[in-house]
């Protein structure tokens, strides 16, 4: 089976919104995001719905996951629970290199702002596969990296794989659960009408 990651652009009108108008926005296009992807994979959208935690629900044993950031958003479906993050690369405060991975995690690569966000995402991507929150960030760690593109993470005495793909200055991580991914990147910020909701 083939996984379609969904990126989609946000308008400049919706980029220039604050607050919660904002964060409206963003989530109005990580949905369109969503239905595409349901699209690709021949899966009817369904009713998106969260647990206590926050964690989606599966809708008719379908699994999904949403990422937005100021500029873009990502979506994803699929059969099993998965997890999918994107970030800017950009430069943060350096204190945040040790919060996010400890020196164990960092002797495997360079330390930089793109490795920081490689595993920033990908840790993200694998707790929100295991349906918990940020607050678990440390107990998950980089276990190994195969490639440019490609990791293991260790959390919960497992080992998730995580693809990624770069774009512009961003990085989107996606637990994969070794499926074969698809990125569909859209460049316009077109709104999606598809036909079915």
């Amino acid at each position: 089976m083939k996984l379609h990651a969904v990126i989609l652009p946000i308008s400049p009108e919706d980029q220039r919104l604050r607050g919660r108008e904002r964060v409206l926005a963003q989530s109005r296009r990580a949905r369109e995001a969503l239905a595409l992807s349901c699209e690709a994979s021949g899966v009817a959208p369904g009713p998106l719905t969260t647990d206590a935690r926050g964690a989606p629900i599966p809708f008719d044993n379908t699994h999904w996951s949403l990422s937005h950031k100021s500029r873009f958003v990502a979506a994803v479906v699929g059969p099993t629970p998965i997890g999918i993050d994107i970030e800017e690369i950009r430069p943060r405060n350096e204190d945040l290199y040790g919060y996010i991975a400890g020196e164990e995690e960092w002797a495997l690569t360079d330390r930089n702002w793109e490795t920081f966000f490689r595993y920033w995402t990908a840790k993200e991507a694998v707790l929100k596969t295991a349906g918990v929150g940020i607050s678990h960030l440390r107990k998950a760690r980089i276990h190994a990296l195969l490639g440019k593109d490609y990791l293991i993470v260790d959390y919960g005495s497992h080992l998730w794989p995580v693809k990624h793909f770069r774009f512009q200055d961003h990085i989107v991580a996606l637990m994969h659960d070794d499926y074969e991914v698809a990125w569909d990147l859209r460049q316009h910020p077109t709104p999606f009408t598809g036909g079915r909701s």
